[in-house]
């Protein structure tokens, strides 16, 4: 599209998550969705590597009754991987339907936005969005799992025989073409996607005739929708290490301190922790802002490249905006100034 503004998407996305700050809320629940399947299993407990630690009595009881009761350890942790990911999903979903719904209603004229109103409005989207982000989710899980599998051969027939491992090598450059096309293919998909959600919640179309509509956006405006995905993604890269730098201040020099310890005095790791938790409620607010911007800047994309705006023309003003009258010639209509 020619005359796209980027400057003014990006300036009025602001606007918007500045003004309306319950969108910071659906920011940290749109968070939600990407964090909820990321468990961390590194951490092992064994009782029979090295000498048993000098533990609490509680906790070496815990881990005695663990050790007696596997099965029904593993079974519980199931249930609460399974029941957070179920809350986490639902969060993240509701989060990004409330985003887009509220970006809409600001920018057609809305001067509040209220939390339980857009909540409420938002769950009849719910398994619309909840099924495309399926429809992305299954293909790249096969292919993830195709990937480690083909991996995981190539490895395995490379320490047998020597033909086998000849056999192997073929394999590789199987694995790092896959991996080198993984990454081009899954921007492609995502920005589809992403055109998608918009056309569920702004032209209130079913799944798969979103996806249809969202190629459709994304091969007719390729230029604008790219360059802004790496304006945001700047943007992002920029804004998450601002977001990451007290963390740095709180956590190396308790490390250092620690090991200049000689790891026998556990203070400062102690205080880091403290003080982690009391950034944590603030790095959440932070990247709720961010999320609440970019997801703003990307349904104020869609509404300018289709028309869907104020008044159903994205050439025209917003509906909280006096009009522009054409003979004004000292004026120019939000959409087209400094294209």
């Amino acid at each position: 599209m020619n005359n796209f503004n980027f400057g003014e998407v990006l300036t009025r996305a602001w606007q918007i998550v500045w003004k309306h700050k319950v969108l910071w809320v659906f920011g940290i629940l749109a968070g939600c969705g990407r964090s909820g399947g990321n468990f961390n299993s590194n951490n092992r407990w064994s009782s029979n590597n090295g000498p048993t630690p000098n533990l609490p009595p509680q906790v070496m009881q815990w881990a005695r009754w663990i050790e007696n009761n596997v099965a029904t350890f593993i079974a519980i942790m199931v249930a609460v991987i399974c029941i957070i990911w179920i809350v986490t999903t639902f969060l993240g979903v509701i989060g990004k339907i409330g985003l887009i719904r509220g970006t809409a209603q600001a920018e057609r004229g809305a001067e509040r936005l209220i939390f339980g109103q857009l909540f409420s409005e938002s769950i009849p989207y719910f398994w619309r969005m909840l099924g495309l982000s399926l429809i992305l989710a299954v293909p790249i899980l096969i292919l993830v799992i195709s990937i480690a599998a083909f991996a995981a051969f190539g490895l395995v027939a490379a320490s047998a025989g020597d033909n086998t491992r000849l056999a192997s090598l073929g394999i590789i450059p199987l694995v790092l073409g896959c991996c080198c096309l993984f990454v081009p293919a899954m921007f492609v998909a995502g920005m589809i996607f992403r055109q998608a959600e918009n056309a569920i919640m702004l032209e209130e179309m079913s799944v798969l005739p979103s996806i249809s509509r969202g190629w459709e956006v994304f091969r007719n405006n390729l230029g604008p929708i790219i360059l802004m995905a790496i304006i945001l993604a700047v943007i992002g890269v920029v804004v998450g290490l601002v977001i990451a730098i007290p963390v740095f201040i709180i956590v190396f020099p308790a490390i250092i301190a620690y090991a200049a310890g000689n790891a026998q005095n556990t203070t400062p790791l102690i205080l880091a922790g403290v003080g982690f938790c009391l950034y944590l409620p603030v790095m959440w607010l932070l990247s709720g802002m961010m999320t609440a911007y970019v997801e703003s800047a990307w349904t104020l994309t869609y509404m300018r490249l289709t028309g869907t705006s104020a008044g159903g023309d994205h050439n025209t003003t917003p509906a909280h905006e006096d009009p522009v009258l054409p003979e004004d010639g000292d004026k120019t209509s939000i959409a087209t100034s400094n294209a």
